[in-house]
């Protein structure tokens, strides 16, 4: 007992003097400058994707330290926005970054059609998360360029997700070996995208699949807005991150199919997240089931995609106090980016926790964040735009 207590306390003291030593080589900028953190936090992707040996992006990094491996889930859905940052820019350039990384992917691609769980490695295991994502990079590009490859491994993709779903759209086979398989309730945005690839591909059984998995998520909403079986690690305090990626399952399949069934169970839990906020834009990184507080720190990677989905109902619906909310997530999360940086792994992406050494993604700087705030910048962008 007295070794096991001396363990755990040199293990305190040790994550202490870590948190000490590398906490303060990422520094808030404090400022609100809309285009110089959208385009910093565009050049951390393309850094992130030219560090490494192949087009797939990287993980990110721990302070300090280097680019780490190719991350396929995630690279996945940056395609989608390397396209828009395409559009944004007038840049060709951003479009070619995106058909590289959906080449890589369908290099990558398990031969049974799934997408590998984890980082890029020699041993893989399929994963229906992971290929749910990278088919929201595919369909994009089938969608822009009608993109054979991306066509024909999205088709597999689709395929091999249909034969893992049992028949109340769950998802209990397939899953990652690295996420709590008995709490997935997040998998509603792989059906998002495989609805997407169905609709890219006309293939209605990927389409009805992707339905059947939605309505299976609407059975784990609480009448609070609370989702049950939606964590990574902790089902009773889900991550905020988790919780968004279920809004924005819901809302990209509610608006593909016409339900609107979807789009308000997404805004029922978009209102009582946002009520959970503070006036600078802070949001607990973890709530139990009646939305109290379960973290003293913010998941940055959650408050963007909140910022997304509420810019999306706003564009939806038109509810003024979606696109308040969106805005005051998006300047909450550029007074907390770096934009100063002399690491050039630092400087611009997005770490997943504020304060910095929070319990996700702690002291990393993670791919998926910077990705999220890059899209909850340029909705917010579109929205203003068409205001004028």
């Amino acid at each position: 007992m007295l070794i096991a207590a001396a363990r755990r306390t040199y293990r305190s003291a040790s994550a202490f003097a870590d948190r000490l030593r590398r906490s303060p080589l990422y520094r808030a900028s404090g400022t609100e400058d809309f285009d110089r953190h959208l385009a910093e936090a565009a050049q951390w992707l393309a850094r992130a994707q030219d560090a490494g040996a192949n087009r797939g992006i990287s993980y990110g990094t721990d302070f300090g330290g280097p680019f780490l491996e190719s991350y396929p889930e995630t690279t996945g859905y940056i395609i989608p926005t390397l396209l828009e940052l395409a559009r944004h820019y007038q840049d060709d350039s951003w479009h070619d970054r995106a058909l590289a990384a959906a080449d890589w992917e369908c290099e990558v691609q398990m031969p049974e059609g799934a997408v590998m769980g984890g980082r890029l490695n020699k041993n893989p295991t399929p994963a229906v998360f992971n290929t749910g994502m990278v088919l929201l990079g595919w369909a994009a590009l089938m969608r822009s360029d009608s993109h054979q490859p991306s066509a024909a491994s999205a088709r597999r993709a689709c395929d091999w997700l249909l034969s893992m779903q049992d028949a109340d759209g769950c998802w209990r086979r397939g899953n990652s070996r690295f996420a709590n398989a008995a709490s997935t309730v997040y998998n509603v945005k792989a059906a998002w995208g495989l609805c997407e690839a169905g609709h890219a591909l006309g293939h209605q059984a990927a389409i009805d699949g992707a339905v059947r998995n939605a309505e299976h998520c609407l059975t784990q909403q609480q009448p609070n807005g609370w989702f049950a079986n939606n964590c990574l690690t902790d089902p009773e305090h889900p991550l905020l991150h988790t919780t968004a990626y279920v809004m924005q399952g819901l809302v990209g399949i509610g608006r593909l199919v016409g339900r609107q069934d979807m789009i308000d169970a997404a805004q029922r839990t978009a209102d009582a997240v946002i009520e959970c906020m503070d006036d600078e834009g802070f949001i607990p990184g973890q709530s139990d089931h009646e939305w109290r507080p379960a973290a003293d720190w913010c998941c940055l990677t959650g408050n963007a995609q909140t910022a997304i989905v509420c810019a999306h109902l706003y564009a939806l619906r038109g509810q003024p106090r979606h696109l308040e909310a969106a805005i005051r997530i998006n300047r909450y999360l550029m007074r907390h980016h770096d934009v100063d940086n002399t690491d050039p792994a630092l400087r611009g992406g997005v770490p997943g926790s504020w304060p910095v050494w929070g319990d996700y993604g702690r002291l990393k700087i993670l791919n998926w964040a910077t990705n999220f705030f890059v899209e909850s910048l340029l909705a917010e962008r579109a929205i203003t735009a068409a205001k004028v």
